[in-house]
């Protein structure tokens, strides 16, 4: 018997095997814009199947599901979007994050095999996913990841006052973000994105829609081997922790110690998990990823990554809210 007499039933495990369907029927959804549509004024069941070209049944089979979901509110015969979804699956909203949802499925095909992944015998690689990546490739990733970055990098520009600033270093920059974020609010402050060349012409092109190409620059790079830029008074290294595994983190953090003016600031903002190792459920499938593409990477504890920056010689190492249950933010400073 569990706690209270309840007896233990199948139903957890069952929601859990086939989370792959709900995951499904959310991509359908943004595949079809069916939040656009519904927050477009299209709120009846007929009137989802017109706007979205699928039958009346297909339309009924889909809402039905969305709404056990939590990603649809019912009224008598009317549908409208749950609160988060209006913010962040309605097309044409600048917080809009469809291609995230989108990217997330490309790697289906291998967590079902996981388990024979993770009895394979591949030869660890220092950047997993990263070694593949190509124009196309980072095209693809870093357009999914801007979704959800650009708002990540306006919390962080709101968090951390850099009005004093002059330069940031965002190392493993991707579509730049956190830049474009920090430039906004910060007009006196420069930054460089430093990333592989698919990579940095990615962000080029989403720093000059923001009409920011004169303050935000690319430096070509891998920067676990190549020297880094110096004269930052502030670094990031944003949503790459679990990439690594704590040798080559604790060395990125020494090059970076290196490279950054007395006085600087650090900042990770990392899916780090808390300190018993528990969670978050984010943190821990982001490590779990990790084996699909034979990195060395794994999930972090935030004390752990407190270990490695003050084995670096950062000092007042010390852990921030961010992003409940996905990303924690860990700062610390040059003396």
């Amino acid at each position: 018997m569990e706690k209270g007499g309840k007896k233990p039933d199948t139903v957890r495990i069952q929601n859990l095997s086939y989370g792959h369907k709900q995951a499904g029927a959310l991509r359908a959804a943004v595949e079809l814009d069916v939040f656009t549509k519904i927050s477009q004024g299209a709120s009846r069941i007929p009137e989802i199947a017109r706007e979205t070209g699928v039958s009346v049944l297909n339309a009924e089979r889909l809402v039905t599901a969305l709404t056990a979901l939590d990603l649809l509110e019912k009224e008598g015969d009317r549908y409208r979007n749950a609160p988060d979804v209006e913010r962040f699956l309605v097309k044409g909203k600048v917080t809009y994050i469809g291609p995230w949802v989108l990217f997330n499925g490309f790697d289906f095909e291998r967590w079902k095999n996981l388990a024979a992944e993770l009895k394979s015998a591949v030869q660890p690689r220092v950047l997993g996913l990263y070694e593949q990546m190509n124009e196309e490739m980072a095209r693809i990733y870093h357009e999914a990841t801007y979704a959800v970055g650009l708002g990540a990098g306006m919390l962080f520009a709101r968090d951390v006052d850099l009005s004093r600033r002059s330069l940031l270093l965002d190392l493993g920059g991707g579509s730049g973000a956190y830049c474009i974020a920090a430039a906004q609010r910060y007009p006196r402050l420069k930054a460089i994105v430093l990333d592989f060349e698919p990579v940095c012409k990615v962000a080029r092109e989403f720093i000059a829609q923001w009409g920011l190409s004169d303050r935000i620059s690319t430096w070509p790079g891998d920067f676990t081997r190549d020297p880094l830029p110096q004269g930052a008074d502030v670094m990031i290294m944003a949503s790459n922790l679990p990439q690594y595994n704590e040798e080559m983190l604790e060395k990125v953090l020494r090059k970076a110690f290196e490279a950054l003016s007395p006085g600087g600031e650090y900042h990770v903002v990392g899916e780090t998990l808390d300190n018993d190792k528990r969670g978050p459920l984010g943190p821990a499938l982001w490590g779990l990823h990790e084996a699909l593409f034979g990195s060395e990477g794994r999930a972090h504890s935030e004390a752990e990554v407190i270990g490695y920056l003050e084995r670096a010689g950062f000092v007042d190492a010390r852990v921030h809210p961010f992003v409940p249950g996905s990303l924690t933010r860990i700062s610390a400073r040059k003396p």
